[in-house]
């Protein structure tokens, strides 16, 4: 089916499965306890927009911050508010913009640097244990799938919703 449209017709099973799947994953990983335990063991007392944000500009940056709003599917006000708190811890700093140098970019510090590598590293040691049961093929497997689902996801985001082009990259893989 091309990408944009949309099927008539019953969803299937599969993925319906698959959406409800996501969603738990979603509700597991977004609950604020769980948020809490995962800044207390890294060591980061940061808020969940803050973490958000940190991710987005550790995986591209830096960035502009009308770019990180778009990509974060947020309003410019909450990145720029964010950006701020993370300015005043350390995290990040602004940079001019080589391309316009009216603009700014927002750039990761090295206690940026260093908070987020701790928190990916606190959330992988969690994922290693509750997966611990599967083989390493399967794990594999499940990485692929995973990654071409997302690559599939942000194509029809883009095909939708051409605005939005740069929501979210596809991660770069090693496959």
């Amino acid at each position: 089916m091309p990408i944009g449209s949309s099927p008539t017709g019953p969803v299937s099973p599969e993925v319906a499965e698959i959406e409800r799947a996501l969603t738990r994953i979603t509700y597991l990983s977004t609950r604020a306890r769980q948020h809490e335990k995962l800044m207390g063991l890294a060591g980061v007392p940061l808020d969940r927009a803050a973490v958000a944000l940190l991710r987005q500009i550790a995986d591209s940056e830096p960035q502009r911050p009308g770019e990180l709003a778009n990509r974060l599917g947020v309003e410019a006000s909450h990145v720029t508010r964010t950006v701020q708190q993370l300015e005043k811890s350390g995290h990040v700093t602004r940079v001019r913009d080589p391309d316009d140098r009216r603009a700014q970019r927002i750039r990761l510090t090295e206690a940026g640097r260093d908070a987020i590598a701790r928190i990916r590293e606190v959330g992988a040691r969690g994922m290693e244990v509750a997966l611990s049961g599967w083989s390493a093929e399967e794990l594999h497997q499940l990485a692929t799938l995973f990654h071409r689902m997302v690559d599939d996801f942000v194509a029809y985001a883009k095909d939708v919703d051409p605005e939005h082009e740069g929501a979210a990259e596809p991660a770069p893989t090693g496959r």
